[in-house]
C-alpha cells in the first residue's frame, strides 16, 4: 500500500476538497433537464424525480457502511475503485434509454460517490489536528455548497446545447480525471487501519447515536439540507411550466441557490467564535419569519423575482445552520473519523431524502405558496430541535462559568 508521504499532503488536500463537491454534482447538474428527460424517456416528472431520490437514499445509506470499512481497509484503493465505477454508471446512463438501467445506475453512483466523500471527509481527520482541523472543517460546507450552485448552471448550458445526456458525460469526465491523479498523486492518508469487526463498528455507531446532541445535530443538517433539495425538486417545474421560463433560467436560478447557500456558510466561518446556541436559534427564527412572508404573500403575487428573495433568505440561514453543525457534528468523536464521517453523511442524507421525497409526493408543490408550507414544516423542525437540544459546546461554558465561580470564591474566602 502506498502510504500519503508529508510532501504530498497539500496537494492531496486540494484534491480532497475538490472532490467534497461531488455529491452534489452528481445530484444537482441534471436538475434543469428534468422535464426533458421526462419527455424524452416517455415517463411521468415523479418518475423522473426518483432519480433523485434514489441517489439520495443509496448516497445516505451506504455512508452509513463504508465508513467503518474505511477505518479497516484503508481510504486510498476503495477510492480509486470507487471513482472508477462512478465514471462508468455515468456513462452507462448517458448511453441507455432505458428507466430501469438509470435507475440501478444511480443507486450505483450513490454507494460510490459515499466512498470517496467519505473517504476524503476522513483524510482531514487523518493529517490535520486542533485548529488546523478545525479551520477545514469549518470550510466542508462552504466547499461543498460549489456542488449547488455550479452544477445547476452547467446543466442548464449542457440541456440547452446538446441536451440530457451530456450532463452525465460530463460526471464520467470528471470522475475519470479524478482518478487518473489519485493515480499519480495519491497515497493512503490512514496512519493504523483498525481492525475489522462489525461488533465494534456497531458498538462505535451505537455510542455515538445515543449521544443526544450528535444525533439531533444529524437531523437538523437532514432538514437544512431538505429545504434546499425541496427546492431542487420542485424549481424545474415551477420555473419552467408555471412561470414558462427556459431550462437556461432554470440553471441560474439554481446557481442562485447555490450561492445563498455559500453566502450562508462563509457568514458562519466568519461568526465561528460567537455563541453557537444563539447563533443557531436566530437563523431558525429568521427562517421561520421567510417562510410566513412566503405563505401569506404568495396569496397576492407570485414570480420568478419574489421566489428568488425567498430562496436566498431560507437557503442562506439553511446553510449558515448546516456548515456549524457540520463542523460540530465530525469533531464530535474524532476517535471514530471514517465511522463518524459515514454517519453524519449518512444520517442527514437518510433524512433529507425521506423528508424531501415526502413534501413532494404529499404536497404536489404546483405554485410558490405549496412550496412555502414544505418549507415550513422543515423549519419548524428544525427550530424546535435547536431549542430542545442541550448542546456540549454550551454544557461547557456552563462548566467553565461554575469553576470561575468556585475559584472565586474560594479566592475571597
Amino acid at each position: 500500500m502506498r502510504n500519503l508521504t508529508e510532501s504530498r499532503i497539500r496537494a492531496n488536500t486540494y484534491v480532497a476538497l475538490s472532490l467534497i463537491p461531488l455529491s452534489g454534482f452528481a445530484m444537482d447538474v441534471f436538475i434543469p433537464s428534468l422535464p426533458d428527460m421526462a419527455v424524452q424517456l416517455h415517463t411521468t416528472p415523479a418518475s423522473i424525480q426518483l432519480t433523485l431520490s434514489l441517489f439520495i437514499i443509496s448516497y445516505g445509506v451506504s455512508q452509513l457502511i463504508v465508513g467503518g470499512l474505511l477505518d479497516s481497509y484503508g481510504r486510498y484503493w476503495p477510492t480509486i475503485i470507487s471513482m472508477l465505477v462512478f465514471s462508468a454508471a455515468s456513462f452507462a446512463i448517458a448511453w441507455s434509454g432505458s428507466l430501469s438501467v438509470i435507475y440501478a445506475m444511480r443507486i450505483i453512483q450513490g454507494f460510490t460517490v459515499a466512498v470517496i466523500v467519505v473517504s476524503k471527509r476522513s483524510f482531514f481527520v487523518d493529517v490535520y489536528k486542533g485548529e488546523q482541523l478545525k479551520k477545514y472543517t469549518s470550510l466542508f460546507s462552504v466547499i461543498w455548497a460549489i456542488g449547488p450552485i455550479v452544477a445547476p448552471f452547467l446543466g442548464g448550458f449542457f440541456q440547452t446545447t446538446w441536451g440530457w445526456t451530456s450532463n452525465f458525460i460530463f460526471l464520467g469526465i470528471f470522475s475519470f480525471v479524478f482518478f487518473l491523479i489519485e493515480i499519480f498523486i495519491g497515497g493512503e492518508s490512514q496512519k493504523q487501519a483498525q481492525p475489522f469487526s462489525i461488533k465494534n463498528i456497531l458498538g462505535s455507531y451505537g455510542k455515538m447515536v445515543k449521544t443526544t446532541d450528535f444525533s439531533a445535530g444529524m437531523i437538523v443538517l437532514g432538514l437544512a439540507y431538505a429545504m434546499i433539495l425541496l427546492y431542487g425538486m420542485a424549481s424545474p417545474f415551477l420555473i419552467e411550466q408555471r412561470l414558462h421560463f427556459s431550462p437556461e433560467v432554470t440553471g441560474y436560478c439554481a446557481l442562485f441557490s447555490g450561492l445563498s447557500v455559500l453566502t450562508g456558510g462563509t457568514l458562519s466561518r466568519l461568526l465561528i467564535k460567537k455563541p453557537f446556541v444563539k447563533k443557531l436559534i436566530f437563523a431558525s427564527s429568521l427562517q421561520m419569519i421567510a417562510v410566513l412572508a412566503l405563505v401569506i404573500l404568495s396569496f397576492y403575487h407570485q414570480s420568478l423575482p419574489t421566489l428568488l428573495l425567498y430562496v436566498f433568505l431560507l437557503h442562506s440561514t439553511g446553510g449558515f445552520i448546516f456548515n456549524n453543525l457540520m463542523s460540530y457534528t465530525l469533531t464530535r468523536f474524532p476517535e471514530y473519523a471514517g465511522k463518524a464521517a459515514g454517519l453524519v453523511g449518512g444520517g442527514f442524507s437518510v433524512v433529507t431524502s425521506i423528508l424531501s421525497s415526502l413534501l413532494v409526493n404529499t404536497l404536489t408543490i404546483t405554485n410558490q405558496t405549496v412550496l412555502g408550507i414544505g418549507y415550513g414544516v422543515l423549519a419548524v423542525g428544525t427550530l424546535l430541535i435547536i431549542v430542545k437540544t442541550k448542546w456540549v459546546v454550551q454544557e461547557t461554558v456552563h462548566k467553565n462559568k461554575a469553576v470561575k465561580e468556585r475559584e472565586t470564591a474560594v479566592a475571597a474566602a
